[in-house]
């Protein structure tokens, strides 16, 4: 369960994490590209309601995050029963933040939309979409848990399967429900909600299969550790709940960002949910070496080699940022193309092309501000990382207020955010990191 700092070895991590990655992403822009051929105001409407969605999501992701850190700190020890215990207690809180993340969401999606939306039809299709949305959390949550255990544990290849299954099905179920075929009912943006869900359980199942089908079970025995253990639950929330906090600010702020768009109009809203892919498909390396870099700082640290934590976080930076280049070379290249998938409007693509190209450029600074950030989430100091990720929203959200707000600037201007956000984000990383005061944390 021990890593080495090697690119071979970062590589042999994050491979298997950037198919996991790649075929969820496929699953996200077949959906866009069915909403945007359905209509221009689902299509906007699944930007601002998804983001809602992947903001409630993104606290089951801290949570999994910070239990992740965990894991990979035992593994690194080589303690077996502390891993299984900490997994134990993962799914346990994973199950309890589910059901209040539900009722959390039905309470408080009327009151975000129905105040901060302009268009009240915009409004109504986000609201019902949601009520749909939300019975898959459940899944998610526990599907992101069983996830961390194999990262962790250095086994990252079984996420292909679980999400190979889950995108077949949202992709399969997505095409029926959203155009009414071979005698199911249409029911367009509501179609693409319950196509998700099935896509989640269907994930989920795969996942839990691969644990038992395998019989880890044995080697890490589950059943022991059923109780809730009060104790560890203190300690997995101690770690998890600055990322949890770090989590909604990131992904709030943009849940900010795409209602001052929808201010703008529908139709740049629906631009943007196109221009939202973008980071989908340019992420995935990305994500995947920042998943990688978490990891294996925790797992070297736990290895008591902490010399070597610097250089680890430089070697995936730059394979993240060589991925970036050579993937957002081609987007730029094919850019017309590329937005042509979702609508054949030469309109929208008239909105969305300059702002495209300001994403592409923003995103590699992000190939490395992420991995370098992870890198800090790694060392388990995690309320460094919330007050980095603070600042750094903090003065996104006001670049947003000013430009999007106040001045009404294009789309190009509104999406030139990113810029202030990841360059933000990755000064501070860097200067937490050079200082030291990681060195010696204990999780």
């Amino acid at each position: 369960m021990k890593v080495a700092a090697t690119h071979r070895n970062i590589l042999a991590l994050a491979l298997p994490i950037s198919f996991a990655l790649l075929i969820p992403q496929l699953s996200f822009l077949a959906n866009t590209i069915f909403l945007g051929r359905y209509g221009e105001r689902e299509l906007a409407v699944n930007g601002v309601a998804g983001v809602f969605y992947l903001t409630i999501s993104m606290i089951g992701y801290g949570l999994s995050s910070g239990i992740q850190i965990q894991l990979a700190r035992r593994a690194g020890e080589g303690d077996q029963e502390g891993l299984t215990k900490s997994l134990a207690n993962g799914i346990s809180l994973s199950l309890l933040g589910s059901l209040t993340l539900m009722l959390l969401s039905l309470w408080l999606a009327p009151l975000i939309f129905g105040f901060s939306l302009s268009d009240a039809n915009n409004a109504q299709m986000s609201i019902n979409y949601l009520f749909i949305r939300v019975w898959g959390l459940p899944f998610l949550l526990l599907t992101q848990q069983i996830n961390a255990f194999f990262i962790a544990t250095n086994r990252s290849r079984f996420l292909i399967y679980g999400s190979l299954s889950g995108t077949l099905t949202n992709i399969l179920f997505d095409y029926l429900l959203i155009f009414g075929q071979f005698d199911f009912p249409r029911l367009g943006i509501n179609g693409a909600a319950i196509a998700s869900i099935l896509g989640e359980l269907s994930y989920c199942f795969v996942m839990f299969s691969l644990f038992f089908g395998h019989h880890f079970q044995h080697q890490y025995p589950l059943r022991r550790f059923l109780s809730f253990d009060l104790s560890l639950s203190k300690r997995s929330l101690r770690i998890a709940s600055p990322l949890i906090v770090q989590y909604l600010f990131s992904i709030g702020g943009w849940q900010v960002f795409f209602i001052f768009v929808e201010h703008l109009g529908t139709r740049q809203l629906a631009a943007s949910q196109i221009l939202r892919s973008i980071f989908g498909v340019i992420g995935i390396g990305t994500w995947a070496m920042a998943a990688t870099c978490n990891t294996m700082v925790s797992n070297i640290i736990g290895q008591g080699r902490q010399e070597e934590v610097l250089s680890l976080i430089r070697k995936v930076a730059k394979l993240s940022l060589i991925y970036t280049l050579v993937v957002s070379t081609i987007l730029f290249v094919f850019a017309d193309q590329f937005l042509l998938l979702y609508r054949d409007d030469p309109m929208l693509v008239h909105y969305a092309k300059p702002s495209m190209v300001v994403i592409i450029i923003a995103t590699l600074i992000m190939a490395i501000s992420t991995v370098v950030f992870n890198g800090v989430v790694g060392t388990g100091n995690t309320l460094v990382n919330l007050s980095i990720e603070i600042t750094s929203v903090v003065v996104y959200l006001v670049y947003c207020y000013l430009v999007i707000q106040r001045l009404q600037l294009s789309l190009a201007w509104a999406w030139g955010s990113e810029f202030a956000y990841w360059s933000i984000l990755l000064i501070l990383a860097i200067l937490y990191l050079r200082s030291g005061k990681w060195k010696g944390k204990i999780i």
